[in-house]
């Protein structure tokens, strides 16, 4: 189910033409917080807040509860925490700048850069 959880993240990103998103699977580290650090930038503030706004939308539709949320007030890096994933939006810049990625340079990565396409049932092509 986890691995649903992080394609609907990842798609909420792209649709909102998220730039390099990737998950990191923290399950291996002893003492980590979560066990999946979902990461991805926008160019702008309006970008990244359209971003956070989509997954909590999207994740809300598929049953799941935001336990927290910040960085909203400024757009330059936005926390969203699901419990066992936090979803890391940046301002392009701020991602250069602290590198996250490069803390947990280590754990397995995916990179997520389609969309994945929504199939149809049979009534839906009718």
């Amino acid at each position: 189910m986890i691995t649903h959880d992080l394609r609907v993240i990842a798609d909420a990103i792209l649709d909102k033409k998220g730039n390099n998103v990737v998950s990191l699977d923290l399950r291996s580290i002893d003492g980590a917080i979560c066990d999946w650090f979902v990461v991805c930038d926008g160019s702008n503030t309006t970008q990244v807040s359209a971003i956070s706004d989509n997954i909590e939308k999207v994740m809300k539709e598929e049953g799941h509860r935001l336990l927290r949320s910040q960085g909203e007030e400024n757009g330059f890096w936005i926390i969203k925490d699901y419990g066992n994933i936090l979803v890391h939006i940046f301002l392009r810049e701020y991602r250069d700048f602290y590198r996250l990625e490069d803390l947990w340079s280590d754990v397995p990565r995916k990179e997520y850069k389609d969309r994945k396409p929504v199939k149809k049932n049979s009534e839906d092509a009718r």
